[in-house]
């Protein structure tokens, strides 16, 4: 989508309300997740899992959704002992006291380095988030073979792309339009810990634009423009956990913006002559 035609959808959001008077926000984990395996029909054991949980999809729901199993269906894990590094790798691990075959993994997925020190290898990646290690993951992996420890797992090629066939699927299925939102955990500029954030949706606005509406005291805003999927990855990772809960998957209900087409690599990513941070 050019980004031209993005302004014009976020500009129905102007002067709209959020309306409180719907429905309270709920967000709710679906249970009966199995450990997902390439090559997994991901929409049927969603579609399990609601029933398991008992939910049945509603127009205006959504589902949130862990990165980890988007890339563990579409086959994103990588053994460490069938990567040659290069010599740009190898001088990388020293600095970062990093595995050079992980390292070389890092540059594979990504656009540009922006900072390292030992311990700490932060890029950006090819779609254009700024993360460390190209979001490339040890925790929770497990592959087919070999020693466990050498197995890590890639974001999905296109987030935006595996939310947006995902959705297609759901809809089919259940005659209902939903959103979807895959999410992840990123650090953030000039704060301690990760928190989740949005790297992929379809039917989920990533960003409203309040240019326009009023204040409680009649006062146009001018330049607050919500990243509403932000928002919401970070609400269903607080309740998702990050360790070994095992929950990679929340319901949404109440969402309190009117969910269209959208994308998160053309709303959120900020372009490079506006990011300050670099």
């Amino acid at each position: 989508m050019e980004r031209i035609r993005l302004e014009s959808a976020l500009r129905v959001f102007r002067g709209q309300e959020r309306n409180h008077n719907l429905m309270p926000l709920i967000l709710s984990l679906l249970a009966g997740i199995p450990m997902i395996q390439p090559g997994d029909d991901l929409a049927s054991i969603l579609l399990s899992a609601l029933a398991n949980t008992g939910i049945l999809l509603e127009d205006h729901d959504i589902l949130v959704i862990a990165q980890k199993i988007i890339s563990k269906a579409e086959g994103r894990l990588v053994n460490l002992t069938q990567i040659v590094p290069s010599r740009e790798a190898i001088e990388l691990a020293k600095v970062t006291e990093k595995d050079a075959r992980f390292v070389e993994l890092v540059l594979r997925e990504s656009k540009t380095v922006l900072r390292t020190r030992p311990g700490t290898l932060i890029v950006e990646h090819k779609n254009g988030f700024v993360c460390a290690n190209a979001g490339i993951d040890h925790s929770n992996v497990s592959g087919m073979w070999g020693n466990p420890d050498d197995w890590v797992l890639l974001l999905p090629e296109n987030p935006d792309e595996s939310a947006k066939s995902l959705r297609k699927k759901l809809e089919d299925a259940a005659g209902k339009k939903i959103g979807i939102l895959i999410i992840d955990s990123h650090g953030r500029a000039w704060r301690m810990g990760t928190v989740g954030v949005s790297i992929g949706c379809s039917g989920v606005p990533g960003l409203v634009d309040l240019r326009g509406a009023k204040d409680l005291f009649g006062y146009s805003l001018r330049i607050t423009q919500v990243a509403a999927a932000d928002e919401l990855a970070a609400g269903a990772s607080l309740i998702m956990g990050q360790a070994a809960e095992g929950s990679p998957v929340v319901h949404v209900r109440g969402f309190p913006y009117p969910l269209r087409e959208s994308s998160i690599m053309q709303e959120l990513i900020r372009p490079l002559d506006q990011d300050l941070f670099r």
